[in-house]
């Protein structure tokens, strides 16, 4: 036998080509939490659509969104559907119940009707200050997700947690909860916010934040299969300021950002939601 004219192996079955990098539109978004009333509402958005407009900002690339107060959501939509701004509008809860006697509660139907994109549920301050469980969030979770639009599910750590358990056990366990009252095609934004991190002033370090990141898209690897964990974008928050967000933005399992305090301020916000001119991204 002629060795030299017989194929190799690895000529006869070459290697698969490595598979391409997941490409996940990166998301900003600013939790006003309780501040600016509908006035300053309107003022504030019209100042970031210029100031996003004269960077030449690309939504297509990064993706920006505002989450204010119910009593601005109305005010936002109108000047979003007028002047035809790019900006995303989001609302900062739901309630879990579709309609009846439930004072003080907001609907997702309410919420769809006035263009409302995304809704957060679970936050740090809804969980800790109003006592909403797992279950609670999941609710709304879903009530989000069958009014047509997309949860941003937070999960997060306290500093006590993170003693005692380490990082990304706590979220790993609140995520699991939630996922589990959600449909197989449910779209949703995960958000990492470690309570011991928010309004801090000392932010999660990028590796931190990449770790728990990771762990979360694990659980949706083995909850929901490779196209949902490769689909799902993964924010972190916590002291998210425009000196930091590149760093974070490097990491693979880091999709964009949940801002507070740093989303009041336009030009700061503008900054932030501008990631990729930043040296070294």
């Amino acid at each position: 036998m002629n060795d030299a004219a017989t194929p190799t192996d690895a000529a006869a079955h070459p290697a698969p080509a490595a598979a391409a990098p997941v490409k996940r539109t990166p998301l900003i978004a600013g939790n006003w939490k309780m501040h600016f009333d509908h006035l300053q509402a309107i003022a504030f958005v019209q100042k970031l659509a210029w100031s996003l407009k004269d960077a030449q900002h690309n939504y297509g690339e990064v993706e920006v969104a505002v989450f204010p107060p119910f009593t601005d959501l109305r005010s936002v939509q109108t000047l979003l559907t007028a002047d035809k701004l790019a900006v995303a509008l989001g609302a900062q809860d739901v309630s879990p119940h579709a309609s009846g006697a439930f004072t003080g509660d907001i609907s997702a139907a309410m919420l769809k009707k006035l263009d409302t994109k995304y809704v957060i549920v679970g936050h740090s301050e809804r969980r800790g200050g109003h006592g909403e469980s797992d279950e609670t969030v999941g609710l709304k979770a879903r009530a989000a997700v069958d009014a047509g639009m997309i949860p941003v599910i937070c999960v997060g750590e306290t500093a006590e947690d993170l003693e005692a358990h380490g990082a990304a056990a706590i979220p790993v366990q609140q995520l699991t909860a939630v996922l589990a009252q959600l449909t197989a095609d449910a779209t949703f934004v995960v958000a990492y916010e470690p309570v011991w991190a928010i309004g801090s002033g000392e932010p999660a370090t990028p590796a931190q934040a990449e770790e728990v990141g990771k762990a979360l898209r694990d659980v949706l690897r083995a909850e929901r299969g490779d196209d949902v964990a490769n689909a799902t974008r993964v924010l972190y928050g916590g002291s998210v300021a425009s000196q930091n967000i590149a760093s974070y933005m490097k990491q693979p399992n880091i999709d964009g950002a949940l801002v507070g305090g740093a989303s009041l301020k336009v030009d700061e916000f503008s900054r932030i939601a501008q990631f990729t001119k930043h040296v070294g991204v």
